[in-house]
Order: structure tokens, then sequence, then C-alpha cells
């Protein structure tokens, strides 16, 4: 099998360069198809890899040293075990799913940049395979680095329009701080271990100090703030909806946002050993679930109202890891992928019948336009709300227990952001499908369900979120019945040795999950009542909804203490250091040097005589120097 491993980054990658290189002369059915079969193929080989791993264990494929410098020894290898498999078939499921979808939304684009489109999007899955699959940091730190190179690309993607420059411009700066924190973390280990790969480093963590740990795991999280947009560098992430869609969907359900979780999770023992840190990790996910959760209340772009959802949804697996549970927070990213794919493809649906309107107060009544987009997101918001059996349902409900059993504080305002999840999620459904249609009569006119390469991936999602938890059913509900738990247990047995199991009564379990419900389903039912008839007003919001309408004013505290000040700065040495300092002094000695040539230039005058009486001169200057030189010199002794 491992002949098979390198096969899974290599499809992509011939992808990328196939439609990259002739993106000016395929037709557009051969880029589509090229794309979305380089991606199939990754996903067929993964599986095969997958079944192979579940039956007899990791796979490690070694091709050659990537460094080798004195005792430093950083091989480019893959390692494809448990947690790494798993996320191969979720990045290749639902990449191929987005591909599909693709090739029906992006068909307006003219063919160079619809190869563009594919080509990037290849390059995109690609790296976020060679991120998963790496056998140590660094190999994970060159994959980190490229999904977050492609996000820059994708998102500004419709590069003529500069709003959406400046949003991909902020996705990579402020990705790059973290990115920072990532590299020091990899740089620590060097100096300590004199190794990265993953199985050397945690045979050798009895030489690293409790000291050492704390800050490489902090060091490595704040990689993780970054690439999975938590607090304080989230804001990259909404503004990422400048992108296509699909993009949208890919990056917030199968890509980038997903790294941190991994990455955390395969550094699990190193974490475990931490208690500071991991306390952090779930101060910070639990303050991003709920911070983003309030924003999204507010939001009426449909992209917008996503978009803080997969903030707040990576805070709590953020929270999941910070109490331990590694589990349970790889469970709710494989949750999260279908039901956020299927929720920002079913947005794409509405956008792409709305002729491109992202405003839901413009929208309402698609219920009877779009069938198959109206059942397909209403089952999504179904189980990003956590109603059982959906998949979010057992994903969430496993976080929230391990974090009553840290603190049951982080237990109740997990909730609380569960139920705020609720409300902002029927919210949409109800403002989108229901009630009467709100926008013009040109868009009425042209409303239509989207064709079938938008809605085979809608429909397929919506299966999974409908059945994805039942991988993961609690023991509360039947003894060893949750499968991924024990598929996993091989990735974090280390870590489950090191902590003390504290597990609730079956009976408080089960109230605790039956309180939470009924809440979900009462807040459901709140949220219908009061927007499945909302009428378009022109009243603006006012006191703390215009707060949270204008998200908390982040960005412009940002704008106020970073970014103005930056420019001020850069101001400064632009227009005073180079233009009036550097620039004045070169060209300064460049004036001068062209005004004297301009003088000396009128003795040249072309008049013989006027040269003839400048030669007689200069001899009788030069004759009457040497006859006077002693006298002068005499002279000057005298008055000096």
């Amino acid at each position: 099998m491992n002949n098979l491993v390198f096969l899974v980054p290599l499809f992509p990658l011939i992808g990328f360069l196939i439609n990259g290189l002739g993106r000016k002369s395929l037709a557009k059915q051969a880029i589509g198809a090229i794309g979305s079969a380089s991606i199939l193929a990754s996903f067929v080989v993964s599986i095969i890899l997958f079944l192979q791993v579940k039956s007899s264990g990791a796979i490690i494929a070694n091709y050659f040293n990537f460094i080798d410098v004195a005792s430093l020894k950083i091989p480019f290898a893959f390692q494809i075990d448990q947690l790494s498999s798993l996320f191969l078939l979720i990045i290749t499921g639902i990449g191929f799913l987005i591909h599909l979808y693709s090739t029906a939304y992006m068909t307006d684009e003219e063919a160079p940049h619809y190869a563009r489109y594919f080509a990037y999007l290849n390059l995109f899955v690609f790296s976020m395979l060679l991120l998963v699959m790496g056998g140590n940091y660094v190999i994970m730190f060159i994959g980190w680095e490229g999904v977050g190179l492609c996000s820059y690309l994708l998102i500004g993607f419709w590069f003529k329009n500069d709003a959406y420059n400046y949003a991909a411009k902020k996705a990579f700066i402020m990705n790059r701080i973290g990115d920072l924190g990532f590299l020091l973390a990899v740089f620590w280990l060097i100096n300590k271990l004199g190794t990265v790969t993953y199985g050397e480093v945690f045979a050798n963590i009895g030489k690293l100090s409790h000291q050492d740990i704390t800050i490489i795991t902090a060091l490595l999280f704040v990689g993780a703030m970054g690439k999975s947009a938590q607090l304080p560098l989230y804001t990259w992430l909404p503004d990422a909806m400048a992108g296509p869609t699909p993009v949208s969907a890919l990056i917030h359900a199968a890509t980038m946002v997903t790294a941190g979780i991994y990455m955390v999770s395969r550094s699990n023992l190193l974490y475990t050993l931490a208690p500071a840190t991991q306390g952090f990790i779930a101060i910070i996910g639990l303050a991003t679930a709920l911070f983003a959760a309030t924003i999204a209340l507010k939001q009426n772009d449909i992209k917008k109202v996503l978009a803080y959802s997969t903030v707040s949804q990576l805070g709590y697996m953020f929270l999941g890891l910070g109490v331990g549970a590694y589990t349970g927070a790889v469970f709710h990213v494989m949750t999260h992928a279908f039901f956020k794919a299927l929720l920002f493809l079913g947005a794409g649906s509405v956008i792409h019948a709305m002729h491109h309107e992202q405003d839901i107060r413009k929208m309402g009544g698609l219920k009877k336009y779009l069938p198959i987009t109206n059942i397909t997101f209403l089952l999504g918001c179904l189980a990003i709300a956590g109603v059982p059996p959906f998949s979010g349902f057992f994903s969430k409900d496993e976080i929230l227990a391990a974090a009553y059993e840290k603190n049951p504080i982080l237990y109740f305002l997990g909730v609380a952001g569960a139920l705020m999840t609720t409300f902002y999620m029927f919210r949409l459904y109800a403002m989108t499908f229901l009630g009467k249609f709100r926008g013009t009569h040109e868009q009425e006119h042209h409303l239509h369900e989207s064709p079938s390469a938008m809605t085979i991936p809608l429909t397929v999602l919506a299966i999974l979120a409908v059945v994805g938890g039942f991988i993961g059913i609690p023991e509360v509900f039947a003894k060893d019945s949750h499968w991924l738990e024990s598929f996993l247990a091989p990735v974090f047995a280390g870590s489950k040795a090191l902590t003390e199991q504290k597990v609730s009564s079956h009976s408080t379990e089960l109230m605790m999950m039956g309180v939470v419900t009924g809440l979900v389903l009462v807040t459901i039912a709140i949220t219908w009542n009061k927007f499945s008839k909302y009428e378009a007003t022109t009243t603006e919001e006012t006191g703390l909804g215009k707060v949270l309408e204008n998200k908390w004013y982040i960005d412009e505290l940002y704008n106020a203490i970073v970014v103005n000040p930056l420019d001020a700065l850069a101001g400064f040495f632009k227009n005073v250091i180079e233009k009036s300092g550097i620039d004045g002094i070169v060209n300064g000695v460049g004036t001068f040097i062209n005004y004297s040539s301009r003088q000396l230039r009128l003795i040249q005058s072309g008049q013989v005589g006027a040269y003839i009486l400048m030669m007689v001169l200069s001899m009788l200057g030069i004759l009457l120097l040497w006859i006077n030189d002693s006298t002068i010199v005499h002279f000057l002794h005298k008055i000096f």
C-alpha cells in the first residue's frame, strides 16, 4: 500500500498543472472533467488507504531526506494513520462534490478564468492533503503555507475588484501572523530534540521540560488561531466570502480552517502534558464560539451568516480540544464538513437563482421555486442546530458533555452558544425560504432550481448531514457503539493514559440531552414564528443590534490601532525617508550634475576667436602662477 500513498496528492497536482498550463486551449467541459476527476481519483485511493489502515494499522512512506544538514535529517515522509486517513476522506470526498458543483456554478466564467479557477482549486486540495499526510511538522508546514497561498488566490479570484483583493491580502497577512508561531515551535523542537518527526518527538517527549512543552504548544496554537480563525485572528474568515461560493465551502468545510484542529489533534500528547495551554485553548475556543454567534444573529448577507457560524463552530472544536475531548473535536470536524459544505453550496444555489443577490432581506418565499435547495438547506440547519438524530447532535453533545466534566460553567456557556446557533440559522432559513418573495419582479420571473450538477452534491451532503453522526453514538444509548472513538483510539491512546477519565452518569447525560434538545426545539419554534412572515423594513438597527450588525466594530478597532498607524508609518518612510531623503539625495546629485553640465556647455560656443582668447588667458594665468608662486606663498605666510 506504500506505493499508493503518493498518488493521493499527485492526482490533484496533475490536475493543477494540466488546467493551469492549458487554460487557454482547453474546452470548459475538459477543464471541469479534469479538475473533478483528479479529486475523485484521490478519493478512491484514500478509501483504499483508509481500509488498509483500518485492518492493518498506520502506513509510513519515506521518500528522501528533505533536509540533511549535519545531524539534522528531516525526511520527506507521509504518515497515514487513523487520524490522517479520516481527514483524507473528508478532504477528497467533500472536495470532489465541491468541484462537481463548481462545474455548473462557475459556467459563466470565460475559459481561461474557468481553468484558472479549477487549477487553484486543485492546488488547494493538494496543499491540504500535504498538510495532513506529512509525517513531520516540516511537511505539515509546507502544506500549511500552501493552503494560505491558495486562499489568497481564490479569495481574490475576481481580482478586478479592489475590495476582493483587499480581503485576499487580509487573509494572507493575518495567517502569516499565526504562521510565525508555528515556525518558532518547529525551531524550538529542532533545538531541543533535533527532530520534528511525529513518532520521534512523542517518543522523546521526556527530554522536554514542562516549560518547553508549554511554550511549544502555545506557539503551535498561535498558528492554529490564525489558520482556524480564533480570537483575535478571526476577522479574515468572514471577509473570505469575497471569493466564489464553492471556494467558501471548500475553505470552511474541507480544507483550510480544519488545519488548526488537525494540528492540535496530531499533537495531542504534547497538549495533554501542557494543562495551562489546554485551559487557554478551552477559554479561547468558547469565547470565539460565543462572540461569533452574537455577530451572526444580526448579519443579513447569507454568506456572512454562514461565515460567522463557521467561526463559532470552530470555537466548539477548540473547546473540545481544550477539555481533552480529542475524538469529539475530530468528530465535529467531520459532521461540520457535511452540514457546512451543504449550507454553503445551498447558499450558492440561492445566489445563483437570485442573480448574485446575497441580502436575505430581499429574498423570501424561495421554498416553492427551489424545492431541492429548500429541503437540503433545512436538513443542514437541523444538523447544525443539533436536533437529534442529525449529525450535529452527536458531535456537539460529545463536546458539551466533556466540557461539563471539566467545568459546568463551560457547559452552560456552550449551551448558550448552541441556542444562538439555532436562532441565527433558522432566522436565515425562514427569511430566505419562507414567507413572501421580497425581491424584484425581474428576479422572481427568473427564479428556478439549480442544475443537477449542483443539486446532486446538495443531496449527497444532505444525506451525510442526516446520518453522519451515527458513527459516534454515545454509550448512554448503546455500549461500544462509538465506532469513531474505537477507530481513533491508537492516535489518542497516549493522552488517554495520562488523563483521569470522569464520566457523568447515564441519567445525568440523558437529562442534559433532553434539556438542551427541548431548548433547541423551543428556539426553532420561536424563530420560525418570528421570521417566517418577515416583511421588509427600512428601520435601522439601534443599540446592541447595531453593534452586532457592525460586528462589534472589531475591524474598525483593528484599523484604528494596527492598520492606520502602520499606514501612517509607511507613509512617513515613503514620503520623508524615501522620497525626500534617499530619493532627494540621489535626485539632487543628478540635478546638480545636470545643471553644471548645462552651464559648462555654454563655454563651447563654437567661436574660434573665443577659444583663442581663452587659451591665451589660460597660458598667462599659468605663467603668472609659476612666476609668483613663491611670492604668493610668502605673502600668505605674512598674512596668516
